[in-house]
């Protein structure tokens, strides 16, 4: 069963900038994507970023385009999402998903999720 740990959620003043990773493990075939989610009190959970680990290639929310920027690290089997220039509106929790069978920022492309990091930017 494959398993996706995040890390690297914080507090942040308006302006700053975190990096979350995303360690995938205990599985032994390749994603075909894997990105990252967020979801806020009483909203549903939106797609942030995502990226097809064969091609590198990547999909961004128009909401962070241009300040958040996905990569991955294929020897550590990791994701990354450097988020900057951030707003009160990237509070949120922060999902890392994976799925074997899509290339989309629809979570219901996704089988597999993490626990999820805690995001919260004052202004």
């Amino acid at each position: 069963q494959a398993q996706l740990v995040e890390s690297g959620g914080g507090s942040v003043q308006a302006g700053g900038s975190l990096r979350l990773s995303c360690a995938a493990s205990g599985y032994t075939y390749t994603f075909n994507c894997m990105g990252w989610f967020r979801q806020a009190p009483g909203k549903e959970r939106e797609g942030v970023a995502t990226i097809n680990t064969g091609t590198g290639s990547t999909i961004y929310a128009d909401s962070v385009k241009g300040r958040f920027t996905i990569s991955q690290d294929n020897a550590k089997n990791t994701v990354y999402l450097q988020m900057n220039s951030l707003k009160p509106e990237d509070t949120a929790t922060y999902y890392c998903a994976a799925t074997f069978r899509a290339y989309s920022l629809y979570a219901r492309h996704y089988d597999y999720w993490g626990q999820g990091t805690q995001v919260t930017v004052s202004s």
